[in-house]
């Protein structure tokens, strides 16, 4: 039987893999967005969207639909959650450089967003509330994370992915909202080429002839998961029962340096390519978390989760789809290819 899944943030990276997976099995999807990452060409073709203004919103459901306003507004999230059996909330203000220079911006979307969007799961009755954190919830602590570690954030990212995540713990615990929230480690793969994340610019630089930058000595390390093993997750903690108010680490349990990932990137583009790829490494960051490793047992144990895709795979099929949007395409009557130029991010 068809679900009917309100998507926020479905437009971005991770949105989009997880509305083609649903509308693709059959399920009713509703996004709500306001496109300030991800664009509406950005959802599948087939079935083609339906654009809903807020004020026309209903119980009936269209099998994909798109909803351009912001988490912030109180009254659209409540217009979007009517008929919702389950909630995914992607949309946030991500990044801990984001949160570092504008810490107030940073709270607004991340804490007051998501209670925007509990208050209307509550509201509407939704049976499922899954919400994207973060391991910045923990701090610079020795790895690997696991779901018993006191949370010590570093940035005020980490902090306001915290004040979510204690939310959604209260909205379980006082209004019965069934909420799940999942610890993304660094989540990469095809459709990232907007992303400032640190797999994402890599390639950027790679292929715009820039040299691969890191940031200290390259010793920090990272867990880095595949788009495709993350969305398996998600599904997951929206179907089984018994999850109400717990945590979840999900990543990969295998930590990668820097300096390695560069060398990775470097050694993938050159075979595809044929470019040889500088690295030259830069002051450390404030805030950045040193060594970033987590412990899956629990989501294991408890969500039958798996991941399938090791890096040097997941690196490959990345390029491969940076390469391919590179292709040259007519738009606007230019034959021009899309071109990559740096973007920050955090290593």
């Amino acid at each position: 039987m068809a679900v009917n899944y309100l998507i926020t943030g479905g437009c971005g990276f991770i949105g989009r893999t997880l509305v083609e997976r649903l509308v693709g099995r059959g399920d009713r999807v509703r996004v709500l967005d306001n496109l300030s990452v991800g664009t509406r060409n950005a959802l599948p073709a087939a079935p083609a969207p339906v654009e809903i203004a807020v004020e026309r919103l209903g119980k009936d459901w269209s099998p994909l639909e798109l909803v351009v306003a912001d988490i912030r507004d109180a009254r659209a999230t409540l217009a979007a959650a009517v008929g919702a059996e389950v909630i995914v909330h992607l949309a946030a203000n991500t990044g801990v450089a984001l949160s570092i220079d504008a810490p107030r911006e940073d709270c607004e979307h991340n804490v007051f967003g998501v209670l925007n969007i509990l208050e209307a799961a509550r509201a509407h009755g939704v049976r499922r509330f899954v919400f994207a954190s973060s391991g910045a919830t923990l701090g610079d602590q020795p790895p690997p994370w696991h779901e018993d570690m006191a949370a010590r954030p570093l940035s005020p990212y980490g902090a306001s992915k915290l004040a979510g995540e204690a939310y959604c713990m209260a909205y379980s615990g006082s209004f019965g909202v069934e909420s799940v929230a999942l610890r993304f480690a660094n989540v990469y793969g095809p459709r990232s080429d907007h992303k400032t994340s640190v797999v994402a610019k890599y390639l950027r630089r790679a292929l715009a002839g820039e040299a691969l930058e890191i940031y200290g000595d390259g010793s920090q390390t990272r867990d880095f998961i595949y788009i495709d093993d993350l969305v398996d997750a998600i599904e997951k903690a929206t179907a089984l029962p018994g999850l109400a108010g717990q945590v979840f680490q999900i990543g990969t349990a295998h930590g990668t340096s820097i300096v390695d990932l560069a060398r990775m990137v470097a050694q993938e583009v050159a075979a595809q390519t044929g470019r040889d790829v500088p690295v030259l490494h830069a002051s450390s960051l404030v805030g950045e978390v040193h060594r970033s490793v987590v412990d899956i047992s629990k989501a294991r144990r408890l969500l039958g989760y798996e991941p399938k895709v090791g890096l040097q795979v997941g690196l490959k099929r990345t390029l491969e789809y940076f390469l391919e949007s590179m292709r040259p395409t007519r738009q606007e009557g230019s034959s021009e290819p899309k071109r990559y130029g740096a973007q920050r991010g955090l290593v």
